[in-house]
């Protein structure tokens, strides 16, 4: 058996295992148990934490340093997730195992700062978004601005970048008439991204403030993501929609803060949120038990 929190950002919810204090080994097939929302605990993705040796910062102050695995509702796993970084990290700062408000998380592809704000909602640096296909990985000649996509016979202009994983930006009139079902899943799936795509439908609003859903690679539709917001900011920035600084994106769930300057130094994408508990519980393979 193993112990859970159940936790969520604007709606996109997260199954979140302490491997700190236990041992937690998940196959793709208990993944899609959990986030079963029939018959599991039900989530958007399932996040595993575990300890990592903790290292001095550039200052010289220890800084705790954990890992941090991500399973989609699929079962796939993932090597970025925002919002749920920034839960991983509210959690820990909770249960005292942070050794402060600033937090370190390693991914397979990612090493995010988060920092817990006197409001107690998480602030993740998410990293430096990368352009070049073939780190994204994405199937073209060479590097472009904009990419026509061929889906199904018709051509659909995307930004294509990774923040951590892929992502696919489009920008739409109206966000709410926006094919996001259909064209998201057949994005997703486009042998153009051979390990997949998050696809991000956005509608400019002002120079600070978009409209935002997302396709989430291995989840489908969600109330929010953090990794896509990202990513949509950055295309827009760099397309001219937006100005550089702070951007205000509305979710279906809500609004978060993403912060990308493009001529900074450090490169950084900042993503800043809510976070909240739902419930807590103990999970066994073929049943999930509720408390």
């Amino acid at each position: 058996m193993l112990e859970f929190n159940k936790m969520n950002s604007l709606g996109n919810d997260f199954v979140v295992f302490n491997g700190v204090s236990q041992d937690v080994r998940l196959t793709e097939s208990d993944a899609k148990a959990i986030a079963d929302r029939q018959n599991g605990i039900g989530c958007d993705q399932i996040l595993i934490v575990s300890s990592h040796h903790s290292e001095k910062s550039g200052s010289g102050n220890n800084k705790a340093n954990f890992n941090f695995q991500i399973f989609n509702h699929d079962g796939s796993q993932s090597y970025q997730c925002g919002n749920g970084a920034r839960c991983v990290a509210r959690y820990l700062y909770d249960i005292g195992l942070a050794l402060g408000k600033s937090i370190w998380l390693t991914t397979d592809s990612t090493r995010l700062l988060c920092t817990i704000n006197d409001d107690l909602s998480v602030t993740a640096s998410l990293g430096v978004p990368e352009f070049r296909p073939e780190k994204i990985p994405f199937i073209a000649d060479e590097q472009k601005f904009r990419y026509e996509l061929d889906v199904e016979g018709e051509i659909v202009e995307i930004f294509a970048l990774a923040i951590g994983n892929p992502h696919a930006v489009i920008v739409v009139d109206d966000v709410e008439r926006a094919p996001v079902d259909k064209l998201g899943a057949l994005i997703e799936s486009h042998p153009g991204f051979p390990e997949r795509t998050n696809v991000e439908f956005m509608q400019v609003i002002g120079s600070s403030s978009i409209k935002l859903r997302v396709y989430e690679r291995g989840v489908g539709e969600t109330t929010a993501c953090g990794s896509g917001s990202c990513a949509a900011v950055v295309a827009g920035q760099r397309m001219g929609l937006l100005d550089n600084g702070s951007v205000d994106v509305s979710l279906p769930g809500g609004v978060l803060q993403v912060e990308w300057d493009q001529q900074s130094t450090d490169g950084q994408v900042y993503l800043t949120g809510p976070t909240e508990y739902e419930f807590k519980g103990v999970w066994k393979r073929q049943t999930a038990d509720r408390n």
